[in-house]
């Protein structure tokens, strides 16, 4: 008798075990810390990471197809789906264990693998072997990248990126393409000069160099009026010339983390004032 009521849940698991493709389980803590189980995903967070891994794959089939500049132009959308993800994850409080990591998968394709073959195909297969060893520096930095940055979620200080923040490196990949492909420049003439851009995108992405994450920027509270003329103006300064605006804007990005490292090792050698 007593193993009467356990029939149904044993048919149940045996039902649920036979489906073609699986449900997701996520195990939780309530607000009282006892362990609870949820079934699903959010799917509005996820749209977004899916559109971002979407516009991935458009940059590298357009790179396959020698559009260089619609390549490039995908990869700074899936910069800008990419941002959504995560904020709107926060504003709607939907964050999950299943969302961060199908996020770092999304952004391996997206600012790791895509901005590469960007450069490769227009670029860096002039160089040989020189070149297909540039990209995979860029690849594999942007892989230990992610891999380091989920390892330290909750741990570092959220106002910094230790290491350039791997859609920063795809912008400054994808804004070279961009700036010269639309002036119709050929990629062999500027090849090596390419061929150090990509490079240093992916050693600073593993650097221990500090950047500035925006992340403490709040999004929900009242700003003064000023502000949304700022970003008015912002944003018709970056509209004249989106590739070469968009590049510099990167460029200086990049550049911030090595001045401020440099600048705060000349503080800490210079003689204590008396």
């Amino acid at each position: 008798m007593t193993e009467g009521p356990e029939e149904p849940n044993k048919v149940s698991e045996e039902t649920e075990s036979l489906l073609p493709i699986d449900e997701h389980i996520e195990e939780g803590h309530d607000d009282q810390g006892r362990k609870v189980r949820h079934r699903g995903i959010y799917l509005l967070p996820n749209l977004f990471t899916t559109a971002a891994l979407f516009t991935g794959l458009y940059a590298i089939i357009n790179a396959m197809s020698g559009d260089f500049s619609n390549a490039a132009i995908a990869i700074f959308v899936a910069m800008v789906l990419d941002g959504l993800d995560g904020r709107v994850a926060r504003l709607t409080n939907t964050q999950s264990a299943f969302g961060a990591e199908y996020d770092s998968l999304s952004d391996m394709v997206a600012f790791g693998v895509a901005p590469a073959l960007v450069a490769f195909e227009w670029a860096l297969s002039s160089l040989g072997k020189v070149g297909w060893m540039v990209a995979f520096i860029y690849v594999a930095g942007a892989a230990l990248r992610l891999a380091r940055f989920n390892t330290q979620v909750g741990k570092a200080d959220k106002r910094y990126f230790i290491g350039l923040a791997s859609p920063a490196a795809a912008a400054l990949v994808a804004g070279t393409v961009w700036a010269f492909a639309d002036f119709q420049v050929q990629g062999a003439k500027v090849s090596l000069l390419v061929a150090l851009m990509v490079a240093a995108a992916g050693m600073l992405m593993v650097s221990n160099i500090k950047y500035y994450s925006f992340k403490d920027l709040d999004l929900r509270g009242r700003v003064p009026f000023m502000a949304i003329l700022v970003v008015v103006l912002a944003f018709a300064v970056v509209f004249t010339d989106p590739p070469r605006i968009l590049l510099l804007l990167f460029l200086a990005y990049a550049a911030s983390g090595p001045v401020q490292y440099l600048l705060q090792l000349r503080r800490r050698k210079q003689p204590p004032a008396v």
